[in-house]
């Protein structure tokens, strides 16, 4: 069994005295574990870097063995992701959700597509925040929890959306919100895509996609918790606009 294609690596960890196995989001044939030989040794550590763009060839006796992976760099974003706290803790939380949410060896080309696209714009502070956030909301709805905000779930109304009910992702007007506001999660415009999306406003809308990410898709893949990286990520953010 063999094939080849190229991916987002997500993480590495040594594996005997100079192997490293890793673990790569690829276009073709999703996440997916093999051994580099070699891969703890001084001419593939600096390329087996998380967030690097590369080129693998998997091979296996067996579909269900793990596999080996020969690796081929394609560019590296270590520059990129060093060039800030805010850059760091960034590539830190997608390569995290990524090996959390996806399952093993199911492709997700239009995420992977995304997801290659958000990396290449680390380092770029004015427009990161907004970009990963539409990168979560995309996450969310390549799960199946999508958020339906196109109009109130509880008038049907398409104007004065304010709030996300915490049960069914759907949006909800400040009319038909009324007393119950206090329990639904915000709706700031920039999460439909509207208005010019200051930071303060980002964070809020993180607050809402984090409710989903924390207690929708972790419940389904065992409870387990979310990635630290992730709270770091926002925490980072908040950092910054101070």
């Amino acid at each position: 069994m063999d094939w080849r294609d190229h991916g987002i690596l997500l993480s590495v960890r040594r594996h005997g005295e100079s192997s490293a196995i890793v673990e790569v989001f690829t276009e073709a044939h999703g996440r997916h574990a093999g051994v580099v030989r070699g891969g703890a040794g001084r001419r593939l550590a600096p390329i087996l870097q998380p967030g690097a763009q590369i080129d693998v060839t998997w091979r296996a006796r067996l579909e269900e063995h793990l596999g080996s992976f020969t690796v081929e760099p394609i560019r590296s974003r270590a520059a990129a992701a060093m060039s800030g706290r805010l850059a760091l803790a960034g590539l830190n939380a997608v390569t995290a959700l990524l090996s959390f949410c996806l399952p093993e060896r199911e492709p997700h080309g239009p995420l992977y597509l995304r997801s290659e696209r958000l990396l290449d714009l680390l380092g770029q502070d004015d427009i990161w925040p907004l970009a990963y956030l539409n990168w979560e909301k995309a996450l969310l709805q390549e799960l199946g929890f999508g958020l339906d905000l196109t109009r109130c779930a509880v008038t049907g109304a398409e104007t004065d959306l304010a709030f996300v009910s915490p049960r069914t992702g759907r949006a909800v007007s400040r009319a038909g919100a009324g007393e119950w506001a206090s329990r639904l999660l915000p709706l700031p415009p920039c999460l439909r895509g509207e208005g010019p999306a200051p930071d303060a406003e980002i964070l809020q809308a993180l607050t809402t996609t984090g409710h989903f990410l924390e207690h929708r898709v972790a419940p389904a893949l065992g409870n387990r918790p979310l990635p630290s990286a992730r709270a770091r990520f926002v925490e980072t953010l908040s950092r910054e606009m101070q």
